[in-house]
């Protein structure tokens, strides 16, 4: 049985009660709140290993909270699961960026939710054997253990899903991948997300980056690719 805790962020009582039920009933130890303010006060105080978090809160609201969890050190690392009303292309796209690591839009199926977290926290915990020695490329070093990405020698300040589209790629130097080939390594399958979304990743890559964003080459008409 899974064992991790997990924080659920959520204002309508009744779906509240529905999620929480769901992820106890698979083994999880679950904490419920129904406010922004109770959210970052809870995730500071427990450390969850995953919040499950609604975009429309009364006060603070579920993007300003995902943005102040990711820029805290004692938070940035715990992965975040927007469930949310807001399903426009626009609100997935924000909420990858600020970094989200999976968006599922209300309504919801229970079983799919609590598949979507089992694989969200089975690619936090679990990193594939080969997959967690340091790669370095000239200026460029990618610890995957640390979740630290360095550019001559500084650190780069990369969301969650970024550092993994980063991995990604710089493991695998001169094969070129569709955009849909990195939401399905990224994400997993039926993630839903448009090509838009992969294309503002990597824009936003290669911007924090600077001179190394030069690795990440665009294949028109196909995908990108790792410079070799």
């Amino acid at each position: 049985m899974a064992r991790e805790n997990i924080l659920v962020v959520e204002d309508e009582e009744d779906i509240l009660e529905l999620v929480s039920y769901k992820l106890s009933k698979e083994g999880y130890g679950v904490t419920g709140v129904a406010s922004g303010e109770e959210a970052l006060k809870t995730a500071r105080e427990r450390l969850p290993d995953l919040v499950v978090l609604d975009l429309m809160l009364p006060g603070l609201d579920g993007l300003e909270v995902c943005r102040i969890l990711k820029n805290d050190p004692s938070t940035h690392h715990i992965p975040i699961v927007m469930l949310t009303a807001k399903g426009e292309e626009a609100d997935i796209v924000t909420g990858l960026e600020i970094g989200a690591d999976d968006y599922i839009p209300k309504p919801f199926s229970p079983r799919v939710l609590v598949a979507r977290i089992r694989a969200v926290l089975r690619r936090t915990i679990q990193a594939p054997a080969g997959e967690g020695d340091a790669i370095q490329v000239h200026d460029l070093v990618i610890h995957p253990g640390r979740h630290q990405v360095l550019v001559q020698g500084k650190t780069i300040d990369l969301t969650a899903t970024e550092f993994r589209v980063l991995h990604f790629l710089a493991r695998r130097p001169g094969w070129v991948f569709t955009r849909y080939q990195i939401v399905d390594a990224v994400h997993g399958y039926d993630y839903p997300v448009t090509d838009r979304s992969v294309d503002v990743q990597i824009v936003g890559l290669r911007k924090k980056m600077g001179p190394a964003g030069k690795y990440i080459q665009t294949v028109r008409g196909v995908g990108y690719r790792f410079k070799e």
